[in-house]
């Protein structure tokens, strides 16, 4: 049973726990001894360091998605906490809960979907309803789109991500085509519920890890989705072909820039609005992320964010603030039976 959990661990805490491993690369130090960086990860955060002794024998069982039981302690390299591993051993698939280590949304799965598909029954456009429902009213892709993650990394990246980022994008979208003149509302929504649906195909969930699969490297979700669009379009008896040239257009060009991935740049009024939803969303949500593992309740300093290029200024969430008055009490007793 795992007990400890990384978001947990604490500079000098010495532990004795399961993790799975994310990735694990052998190198040489400049003397030519051989040295494994290791990174490892629960469904609470991820948690890296190096191995010095024994690394070639280790690396033996260190790939990627395999469960080990690790002794060793935290410790601190340039103000990062980092692991120092005494000893490492396998563990067996089937004697692992795999629901400690799939971070999952905190928002119910289903409600999320009734408020989607109630989202597309209010649209205007008869054929963009009809395409929506036909994608949410579908069982078999219902249940893959709504335990699907939004990303690798980075934002909403696990277990119903996809359907929280496409959801809470709808809603913003919704607000958005009232406060400006002239936004069609059914076009923009369509383009927020359905911009990243090809990472239903991109990505999928293995052992705790996600990853891409071959589709998804070669072609891309924004390919993929606009291609999935189509084919739904054209079982849809007068689907227009400018209405459906418009929604792709939208899912083509929704990462803003060629470098950033799309193949066209936003072109009309939805398009660049829902271009701006989703870096908003995405960035906000990898903000809730690090404030939801922040232990102070007041305003500090985070670690550099590479993704952002800078420092962040940021407290606790107030929802963390209230869990952690109601476990205070029982904090101690806790740490004095885990180390």
């Amino acid at each position: 049973m795992k007990t400890v959990f990384i978001e947990q661990l604490r500079e000098g805490d010495r532990f004795e726990e399961l993790f799975l491993i994310k990735s694990a690369r052998l190198g040489e130090t400049r003397a030519g001894k051989p040295y494994l960086v290791l990174t490892v990860m629960d469904k609470s955060g991820e948690l890296g360091g190096p191995i010095w002794d024994n690394a070639e024998q280790l690396s033996k069982n260190c790939s990627p998605g395999v469960f080990v039981r690790i002794r060793g302690q935290v410790t601190s390299y340039r103000d990062n906490l980092q692991l120092r591993i005494d000893d490492l051993k396998p563990v067996p698939r089937a004697d692992v809960d795999m629901a400690d280590f799939l971070e999952a949304s905190r928002y119910n799965l289903d409600e999320m979907g009734e408020e989607v598909r109630k989202m597309c029954r209010s649209l205007s456009d008869p054929f963009l309803k009809k395409l929506l429902l036909l994608f949410f009213n579908t069982e078999e892709f219902w249940q893959r789109f709504k335990s699907a993650p939004a990303a690798k990394g980075i934002h909403h990246a696990y277990i119903g991500g996809l359907l929280e980022h496409a959801l809470s994008m709808a809603r913003v979208a919704d607000m958005l085509a009232s406060h400006y003149p002239g936004v069609d509302r059914s076009l923009l929504i369509a383009g927020a519920l359905l911009h990243d649906v090809g990472k239903v195909e991109e990505l999928f969930v293995e052992n705790g890890l996600i990853d891409y699969s071959a589709k998804g490297r070669l072609k891309g979700h924004l390919v993929i989705g606009s291609e999935m669009v189509g084919r739904a379009a054209a079982g849809i008896k007068d689907f227009p072909d400018d209405l459906l040239t418009r929604l792709q257009h939208l899912i083509l060009s929704h990462h803003g820039r060629l470098e950033f991935g799309s193949p066209v740049l936003p072109m009309m009024v939805e398009a660049f609005l829902l271009q701006y939803v989703d870096e908003l969303d995405s960035r906000m949500n990898m903000l809730e992320q690090l404030r939801r593992k922040m232990d102070s309740k007041e305003m500090s300093w985070s670690e550099y964010q590479r993704v952002l290029e800078r420092y962040l200024y940021l407290n606790m969430l107030e929802e963390e603030k209230k869990e952690e008055q109601k476990q205070e009490p029982d904090a101690a007793v806790r740490q004095q039976s885990l180390f």
